[in-house]
């Protein structure tokens, strides 16, 4: 299976114009969150996204809850959070928010550590972990020099051993490509990243 995959669009419209654009090579497209701005114009940011040509699996990023996701989403997206979606014979499970919690107040959708290895729990079997923050160690690292990735997200997929995991979130480390055991890790970015799963 052919797949398009991105995260942080913040609303920017040249880079949804380009992801609508390369849509059309993609069998399945995946969303890793951050569509909007500090829970604003998430609205704007699907209209954005209208023409994406494909199947669509997304999960919410720390500027939008997932009930907000939910309420904003395109007919032709699913969105997991906590949960897993079957697509063309590959099993998907996503969660997104902010994990660990982030320093930017109220506004931020985030889990601590403790509610993301519960929800995690329910991953056993996946083929695709996408999740919005990214695993401890994993292209996570911002400008200060801090490692700020997920123990929990490490955690599941050291055990599960997903064949792709797919997040975003921390914007210093966009294209970054690495492994953790036999599973191949992305922090994706705005722009459209391409991946070969076979089923």
């Amino acid at each position: 299976m052919k797949i398009m995959a991105f995260s942080d669009l913040h609303l920017a419209e040249d880079l949804a114009a380009d992801l609508v654009a390369a849509s059309g090579a993609a069998d399945l497209i995946i969303g890793a969150g951050d569509f909007c701005n500090m829970r604003k114009g998430l609205a704007r940011a699907m209209e954005m996204l209208a023409g994406l040509s494909a199947p669509t699996v997304v999960v919410p990023g720390n500027a939008e809850s997932a009930e907000e996701l939910r309420s904003c989403a395109l007919p032709s997206m699913t969105v997991l959070h906590g949960q897993a979606a079957e697509v063309g014979g590959l099993r998907l499970f996503g969660l997104g928010g902010g994990i660990p919690q982030t320093p930017f107040g109220a506004w931020s959708y985030d889990l601590s550590e403790e509610d993301a290895a519960r929800e995690l729990a329910g991953m056993e079997g996946a083929d695709i972990l996408i999740t919005h923050s990214p695993p401890r160690g994993a292209g996570d690292v911002t400008s200060a020099g801090l490692s700020i990735g997920s123990k929990s997200i490490r955690d599941a997929i050291s055990q599960v051993q997903p064949k792709l995991a797919v997040y975003g979130h921390v914007h210093d480390c966009w294209g970054y490509r690495g492994q953790i055991g036999a599973t191949s890790c992305a922090n994706l970015g705005p722009r459209p990243n391409w991946f070969e799963v076979a089923a």
